[in-house]
């Protein structure tokens, strides 16, 4: 693969990098209630050396009823400052799942204006599979000054979405996308963003959890009738698997993309937007 520390770097990347005094890891795992699995005790029973942990879930706008909201930039600033992580260093993400949640933390950064950040391709299952180290001691951290210089041009609302013109697509299951099965979160409307385009996450990634190159990349958009020409903005059940859609789309050097941060848990919820259901 092509590593890029502004986009994904491989396990062999991190492994040449592990000691580099200005790289800072980051294990943003986080799973969805029927996952039945501690993204906190994990970490805690095993992680790469010297990574902290980044809860999406409270470093978020805790006053939104939707969940794992963007928190302000003074909020994040301040989380992110306490886990040693300051404006000059590096920043590698990964999460327990392959590919999956990390994406989210990585958008979480962009969007506060950090670019040199990167997912680490595969996680901490090609990690370990591949023999390299993890530790279960907390890691040292000193406090640091992290400045946050958001960039609001990554994320989108509702409102937006309802009078702009981007293309929206869909990183949810094609059962949920098609409003064939239940959303997973109670009270939620099945369907999907009338004129929306699915191409569930999984179709941009490989068995092994890894992303999948950049010509297949390209395949996979094109394959779910996506424009690389226009605006983009990435959506799902709540602005997790819509970041892998915005690395993937990164990857490939398509600058014009945002994610849809309240997705369908706010879409689905409220009775005033219009929903549409089967094939896009």
């Amino acid at each position: 693969m092509r590593d890029d520390p502004e986009t994904l770097v491989s396990t062999e990347w991190l492994a040449a990098h592990l000691g580099d005094p200005d790289l800072k890891l980051v294990d943003a795992s986080w799973y969805l209630p029927d996952a039945d699995r501690d993204a906190r005790a994990e970490y805690e029973a095993g992680h790469i050396p010297g990574a902290v942990f980044l809860d999406i879930d409270a470093v978020s706008d805790t006053a939104s009823d939707l969940p794992h909201m963007a928190p302000s930039p003074e909020t994040f600033a301040e989380h992110i400052g306490a886990m040693g992580i300051g404006d000059g260093d590096r920043v590698v993400i990964y999460d327990g799942a392959g590919l999956f949640s990390a994406a989210r933390g990585w958008w979480l950064f962009r969007l506060m204006g950090k670019r040199d950040v990167a997912v680490l391709d595969g996680g901490l299952p090609k990690w370990r599979a591949e023999g390299y180290p993890v530790e279960d001691m907390p890691p040292e951290i000193t406090q640091a000054r992290f400045t946050a210089d958001p960039d609001p041009s990554l994320v989108r609302d509702a409102g937006a979405i309802t009078t702009g013109t981007a293309q929206i697509v869909d990183a949810r299951a094609a059962s949920r996308f098609r409003g064939e099965t239940s959303e997973p979160r109670p009270g939620l409307r099945a369907g999907h963003i009338p004129g929306a385009r699915n191409l569930p996450f999984a179709q941009v990634l490989n068995p092994d959890g890894t992303m999948k190159g950049d010509d297949d990349l390209r395949a996979a958009f094109a394959g779910a009738g996506v424009d690389l020409e226009r605006s983009i903005v990435t959506s799902c059940g709540s602005g997790v698997t819509a970041a892998i859609l915005s690395l993937a789309l990164a990857r490939v050097g398509h600058a014009d993309w945002s994610l849809y941060d309240g997705s369908w848990a706010e879409w689905g919820a409220r009775e005033d937007l219009p929903i549409a259901t089967g094939d896009a």
